[in-house]
């Protein structure tokens, strides 16, 4: 009876308990080894079959690479999902629930609690300003930053080309004009400092994180539509929203690609991608 009572508790506070029952197990060994028991009883019927892990995708299947096996939690029903994670960054966390040691004074040996069950961290979006996921290795909120990156990279490929352009000023030495000559757009004079250019970005866009932050609908904090980020009603189609959400996914995974080969490119030459261009076909 105490046995029972220690092991609702801990099933209360530490997670759901395995369906196997320990005692049950160790008297159908018993039984087995001195072949006595009851009637014998019927096989239970097998298991399903499941494919192989080697087995190739299917042809609807689109993946990062050819005859490469997504895993098992990248099963494509993400938007652009192409089964690509090799180091298993967006595995769901599994974690073992052990029972409660045995604390006995009377007995001789104490022993330790054994593994009762397993339990998956559920990804949650919760009202906090700062880090809204329960699980920051989750799979959703690696999409959301996925998206976000892109949209960022996409901005500074564009930008850094213009800037370079228009003044002729390689994108990584933006930085030390404007400490020289002040604060300036595409070479025309702002009315500001840059501290107080630096100010205006960081409350502005402190602002706009923080409203994000506070939405907790996943897909509206990726997509969140309306007037003001869908004035065109673009996203009113169900098909065109998903074409178009697999688009920016597309030319976002391209332009980081894209400002990581300008980073190198400017690191290695210290010339900017169009200076580095013309350079190159003389």
């Amino acid at each position: 009876m105490a046995a029972t009572a220690m092991s609702a508790a801990t099933t209360y506070f530490y997670g759901t308990r395995l369906t196997t029952n320990n005692t049950a197990s160790y008297s159908g060994k018993v039984q087995a080894l001195l072949k006595f028991g009851t009637k014998k009883k019927a096989a239970p019927p097998p298991p399903p079959k499941r494919a192989p892990a080697n087995t190739k995708p299917s042809g609807e299947r689109l993946v990062w690479l050819p005859g490469a096996q997504p895993p098992e939690w990248l099963d494509g029903t993400m938007v652009g999902d192409r089964g690509f994670d090799p180091f298993g960054f967006a595995k769901p966390a599994e974690y073992l629930q052990f029972d409660l040691d045995s604390l006995d004074q009377n007995l001789a040996k104490n022993l330790a609690g054994e593994v009762i069950g397993t339990r998956f961290e559920a990804t949650e979006v919760k009202p906090t300003p700062f880090q809204p996921y329960t699980e920051v290795f989750g799979l959703q909120r690696f999409r959301e930053c996925e998206l976000i990156h892109g949209r960022w990279a996409m901005l500074g490929a564009l930008g850094a080309l213009a800037v370079e352009a228009f003044t002729g000023v390689a994108w990584q030495d933006a930085g030390k004009v404007e400490l020289v000559e002040g604060a300036s757009y595409l070479g025309l004079p702002l009315p500001f400092s840059l501290t107080t250019l630096i100010w205006i970005e960081v409350i502005l866009i402190g602002y706009i994180e923080f409203q994000r932050n506070a939405e907790l609908d996943p897909e509206k904090r990726l997509y969140p539509g309306g007037k003001f980020f869908d004035p065109l009603g673009l996203a009113n189609d169900p098909e065109e929203k998903a074409r178009l959400q697999l688009a920016e996914l597309k030319h976002s995974r391209l332009a980081m690609l894209v400002f990581l080969i300008f980073a190198i490119q400017a690191a290695v030459t210290g010339k900017g991608p169009i200076a580095f261009i013309l350079t190159f076909n003389k």
